[in-house]
């Protein structure tokens, strides 16, 4: 064996891991790696691996960049190391960095099968790794789609690629026995603006997989562009009335995304009928919201009411209301939250929502109620309601209160709110 191989050994012998790596960064600089015998790399690659197993992170660094000196031999000793559980998490994340280094077929089916690890942090590092092969990977990743062994972590890295040469391969898989891989499928050719996608993710909205329909929802939801030519809206309302709770909800968030009139006609519809469970009541909601269109005002508006007895959806629409953003329904959502004070008088987590709301809305005809809401027996709907007050022009707000407190027109309870306002204002106003 040449010499300065067995005296690396020694070194290793001794445990001292930092002068391994340095003396095989030396020799990788300035020695013909090629000329070693099978023997020889072999032992030198077992000395880096060693370094990778038992030396700190700085020595690890240093030893990873002689890898690419072992060229092939590496990849077998590399993978063993990933598969090995019982290693700890940071010397499998630099065995996965040398693999995604080497760009070998073998490292990329290496590390397909990692992501079928229960770690997330490798799951994480296996993706972006077989990410970073780009398009040098789809080859390889196209054979095992022919394993229905490794069929599925094969889609799984095709998705990670984002490269428009993956259509081609994932296109064989679509219709797969298997949902989980349909489902992967779908997801992957939803993030991609091409001719051939938009019939594929119409026809799995009816897939007899509910994880293959929502997969398909959500890729349609970011194609705007094909709401008329597709009539998305119609093909969207149809899975709001799914079996699945699920499906439901993702066709009411990408309803919300597309905005049309006819959109918040079927969103409005759904929310109104009878046995529409509360998830999927509050998932129209923020659709309704997101629309943020007159008509979809309108239609929130209508949905405030108590004969609805659904605590949750009339906090959601509160919220909904108090974070409007054209400025020329401001007002008017303020007015339609101030009359509902009265309506929910007996319920204080929708007063709560409707003091924030009103707070953020930051408009001043709406002190006066606010004000006479620091009247409630409610704990909670004060403290919402001081801090509302404390976003509508402060100062005056402030003035208006202390002259209310010294006021002998007032009753009780309200007396009691503007003390704990006024002291809740004391804290923060300057000396």
């Amino acid at each position: 064996m040449v010499n300065w191989v067995s005296q690396i050994q020694n070194l290793a012998q001794q445990g001292n891991w930092s002068a391994v790596a340095q003396a095989l960064q030396q020799h990788h600089q300035t020695s013909d790696w090629t000329q070693l015998s099978v023997d020889e790399m072999a032992a030198l690659i077992g000395l880096a691996i060693a370094v990778l197993k038992l030396g700190d992170f700085q020595e690890c660094w240093d030893v990873a960049k002689v890898f690419p000196g072992f060229g092939e031999a590496a990849i077998s000793p590399l993978i063993t190391l990933v598969k090995d559980e019982s290693e700890e998490p940071e010397t499998r994340w630099f065995a996965v960095r040398l693999l995604s280094d080497a760009k070998h077929p073998a490292a990329i089916q290496a590390l397909v099968e990692l992501l079928n690890s229960e770690e997330d942090d490798l799951r994480e590092m296996a993706s972006e790794a077989l990410a970073s092969f780009g398009t040098r990977a789809i080859a390889s990743l196209t054979d095992l789609l022919n394993n229905s062994e490794t069929r599925a972590l094969a889609v799984q890295a095709l998705a990670q690629i984002r490269h428009s040469a993956t259509i081609a391969p994932l296109l064989t898989v679509v219709q797969d026995d298997d949902p989980v891989i349909r489902a992967m499928t779908i997801e992957a050719l939803g993030s991609f603006h091409d001719s051939q996608v938009p019939p594929i993710l119409i026809q799995a909205l009816t897939d007899p997989a509910a994880s293959v329909r929502r997969a398909a929802i959500a890729g349609l939801a970011v194609r705007t562009d094909l709401t008329d030519a597709f009539s998305l809206v119609d093909l969207l309302v149809d899975r709001l009335w799914d079996l699945n709770i699920g499906v439901c909800q993702q066709a009411a968030i990408a309803l919300g995304r597309i905005g049309a009139d006819a959109a918040v006609d079927a969103l409005s519809r759904a929310i109104s009928a009878a046995n529409t469970p509360k998830p999927l009541q509050i998932e129209i909601v923020r659709a309704l919201a997101r629309i943020g269109t007159p008509t979809a005002f309108n239609a929130l508006q209508n949905l405030l009411e108590p004969s609805r007895q659904a605590t949750q959806v009339d906090q959601e629409i509160a919220i909904a209301l108090g974070q409007w953003t054209d400025p020329a329904l401001k007002s008017a959502a303020a007015q339609v939250l101030t009359q509902s004070l009265a309506k929910f008088a007996q319920d204080p987590p929708i007063q709560q929502a409707i003091a924030l709301a009103l707070g953020q809305l930051q408009q001043p005809f709406t002190i006066e109620p606010l004000i006479q809401l620091l009247a409630s027996q409610d704990a909670g709907v004060r403290l919402h309601t001081i801090a509302a007050l404390k976003q509508i022009q402060p100062q005056q707000t402030h003035q208006q209160l202390a002259a209310l407190q010294a006021s002998q027109d007032i009753s009780p309870e309200l007396r009691h709110g503007i003390a704990i306002a006024l002291q809740e204002w004391q804290i923060e106003l300057p000396h």
